[in-house]
């Protein structure tokens, strides 16, 4: 199905439940990414999506059911695995600053996901430790 034929609206970031002037924002903002209106809307089953629609796409065909909209909730799987990763952490420079160290780190002692044998992986855990304790400074 061609993206201008449908909207899928299921963004957790932009709704507030039951708000219906939170959907109308979303609906208009994402009408004007469209260009033009689609032949028809999935949403899930909050009832502000059908008061917004009414509004703003009255000519529009509106389905909620809970199995049509699983095409947009698994599109932005990536969306939600990158929120689940920041919890513990205050702002998103924290974040930054941890990830920097700690991929660097992480690069150091995982190996590639390359096929290795049992003694490739001891050799290169070996090898990581050697450095890791070069580098800290800490006897061995």
């Amino acid at each position: 199905m061609a993206k201008a034929e449908r909207i899928a609206t299921s963004c957790g970031r932009y709704r507030q439940k039951g708000d219906p002037q939170a959907a109308k924002r979303l609906l208009t903002r994402l009408l004007k990414k469209q260009g033009m209106p689609p032949k028809r809307m999935i949403t899930e089953k909050l009832r502000s999506y059908g008061a917004a629609k009414r509004q703003v796409m009255p000519n529009v065909e509106h389905r909620s059911h809970k199995g049509l909209n699983n095409r947009a909730e698994n599109s932005h799987l990536p969306l939600r695995k990158r929120e689940r990763t920041r919890q513990g952490f205050r702002s998103v420079g924290s974040l930054q600053h941890f990830v920097s160290i700690f991929s660097a780190v992480r690069n150091l002692f995982v190996p590639s996901q390359t096929n290795r044998s049992a003694a490739q992986i001891r050799t290169h855990r070996r090898q990581a430790m050697a450095a890791w304790e070069a580098v800290s400074a800490r006897p061995a």
